[in-house]
């Protein structure tokens, strides 16, 4: 239950352990002169030799052994907050530094969800580890010895073995429990980490569930998960509580034991009351320690279950970064080309099949098909945010394997339907994306989408903004993620379904924005609603993951093939909920 790495990894928490230490064996010595205090009061008072002086003599001590234990008991609570303070901290720094490391792409290797469960509950499990579980071990191994030594000498050799022999009684269960808690403890966190990964899952994508009326399907298999969750924690709490049963029948056995030997060896007249009564007192000490450990080992455990799977993120290998810095000219003519392309998420479903298409410098090129046929995962792919794909994708004719991430995030910018605002300012919302723009840029921005006279009429650029954006409208917060990406004035802009699930005016004015931004960059657009792509340069049409069909809109049309079906189906069913709703006005 000691793993080197873990303390290697907090070495500086050591001395604050070994302060808990020392601060705890203080506050049992003093706990020790109080019983052979008072035992040898009652000596007295048993052989009515006692003094007035001996009980004032008496109190004074238990006075002060009481200060002693209460300052004890307080530097020791200080030195386990020490050992620990930085356990978070340092655990969550070292998570976050190798998620950088692994890039945009992470995702290909470890669910957020797992992510998310390790660098909260996952750690916390390991605050006790450390501030509580490793100083009552060692300090579990201290107290009995030093019991022991004690009454060997001042009282009696017999009950202080016999103490002795029966305190490893206790590990001896906590190990056999270890072989069973082990490895349901790892069933336990995979199955959590599964039920985590499910249900962000599923939250993210409700809109489409919901769409396609498989949120109900979805439910029931969560309700699955979660039953076999429960049953795993039932299992674990089962196991707690009987091992807890087993420790105490151990611990209270010993002391019983001890105390038998005592009075044995009182009524043979081979110790006094005196002796005999601090055996009896301190019996209990022998068996408190490692009792307590035992009620920390099982959170011991779990922290230790969580720390493998922690390890195991912070030692996944990490892909090959580019190093490519691209140069004026490249970015001048940045363009994207993709030949023969394809990928899948798993080996189950093929994603993007043989796909080949090209996006010329400043040119205003569109990706429209049904929802699955693999739009957003082109996206993705040119982001770099999807790495693992057979074929070859270049930006002006470098690999995109070859280019520095750092270099694709500067000058690649995506607008997805859900980009996310932070609480704060519209200020410091949108000078993320250019920390030196002033005031008057930032009010530029705004002005080209049609926010500015919103924003001014509430605090202007002062104005808070709640998490997520939850104090604007759908379009609003669309519209001010649109300004943020354009003050990040990158070369190439992707707009994947920006202009989705919002009003129609808000669309409008979101749509005028890009087709704005076009005139100077290289924009991909992607979104199912075919009206808006009508003045694309050229449009790709994609179906089951491969393209279709490619051009302008009116050569589309004029080949009357998936694209034009998919367009006239759309026009007429817009067509129809504007004649409902013309009727619906009418009758109001």
């Amino acid at each position: 239950m000691i793993k080197t790495r873990l303390v290697r990894l907090l070495s500086h928490a050591k001395k604050y352990i070994v302060y808990n230490v020392m601060w705890q064996w203080m506050a049992l010595i003093a706990q020790v002169v109080s019983v052979f205090t008072i035992a040898g009061l009652f000596g007295k008072l048993y052989a009515k030799k006692a003094a007035s002086g001996d009980i004032v003599k008496c109190a004074c001590v238990f006075a002060a052994v009481l200060v002693v234990r209460f300052l004890c008991d307080k530097m020791a609570a200080g030195a386990s907050y020490k050992a620990s303070v930085d356990v978070k901290c340092i655990l969550r720094d070292k998570i976050y530094e190798k998620l950088l490391k692994l890039g945009v792409s992470y995702n290909e290797k470890i669910a957020t969800s797992e992510v998310v469960q390790l660098s909260t509950e996952g750690v916390e499990q390991l605050e006790i580890y450390f501030g509580k579980y490793l100083p009552q071990l060692f300090y579990s191994i201290l107290a009995p010895v030093t019991l022991f030594i004690v009454l060997a000498a001042k009282a009696s050799i017999k009950a202080g073995v016999v103490l002795l022999l029966c305190v490893p009684l206790i590990p001896a269960s906590i190990v056999a429990v270890q072989k069973i808690a082990k490895k349901l403890l790892n069933n336990y966190w995979g199955i959590y980490t599964e039920l985590g990964d499910s249900f962000l899952e599923n939250l993210q994508g409700l809109t489409t569930l919901k769409i396609y009326q498989a949120d109900g399907m979805k439910a029931e298999q969560m309700d699955e998960e979660a039953a076999e969750f429960r049953k795993i924690t039932m299992k674990v709490l089962t196991m707690q509580l009987n091992s807890t049963s087993v420790m105490d029948i151990v611990a209270y056995g010993g002391a019983v034991v001890g105390m038998i030997v005592a009075l044995s060896e009182f009524l043979k007249g081979n110790i006094t009351l005196e002796q005999t009564l601090c055996i009896v007192l301190l019996a209990s000490e022998f068996f408190i320690p490692l009792r307590l450990l035992g009620s920390f080992f099982h959170i011991a455990m779990n922290g230790m279950a969580a720390s493998d799977k922690i390890f195991g993120l912070l030692d996944l290998e990490e892909d090959k970064t580019g190093k490519v810095i691209f140069t004026k000219e490249q970015l001048k003519n940045l363009s994207v080309r993709f030949e023969d392309v394809n990928f899948s998420y798993n080996s189950d479903r093929k994603i993007l099949n043989d796909v080949s298409l090209d996006i010329s410098p400043g040119s205003f090129v569109s990706l429209v098909g049904e929802s699955g046929c693999g739009k957003s995962t082109i996206a993705g792919l040119i982001s770099g945010k999807n790495k693992k794909f057979n074929g070859r994708l270049t930006l002006s004719g470098v690999p995109i394997g070859d280019i520095a991430e750092s270099e694709l995030m500067r000058h690649v910018t995506v607008v997805r339907h859900n980009s996310y605002l932070f609480k704060g300012t519209v200020r410091e919302n949108l000078i993320m994306a250019d920390l030196g723009a002033d005031d008057e840029k930032l009010k530029a921005v705004l002005i080209k989408v049609n926010l500015w006279d919103f924003v001014s009429e509430n605090g202007g650029l002062d104005m808070e903004i709640a998490e997520k954006g939850d104090n604007l409208s759908g379009g609003q917060c669309q519209r001010l993620c649109i300004a943020r990406a354009i003050l990040h004035d990158s070369e190439m802009y992707i707009f994947d379904e920006a202009a989705s699930n919002i009003d129609a005016e808000s669309e409008g004015m979101i749509m005028d924005a890009i087709h704005e931004l076009a005139k100077t960059k290289t924009v991909l657009l992607i979104s199912h609603r075919l009206f808006n792509v009508i003045s694309s340069d050229n449009i790709y049409m994609l179906k089951d993951g491969e393209i279709a069909e490619s051009g302008t809109h009116e050569q589309l049309m004029k080949k009357s093939g998936e694209y034009f079906r998919l367009f006239e189906s759309q026009r007429k069913l817009e067509e129809f909920g504007k004649e409902d709703a013309d009727v619906c006005r009418e009758i109001s």
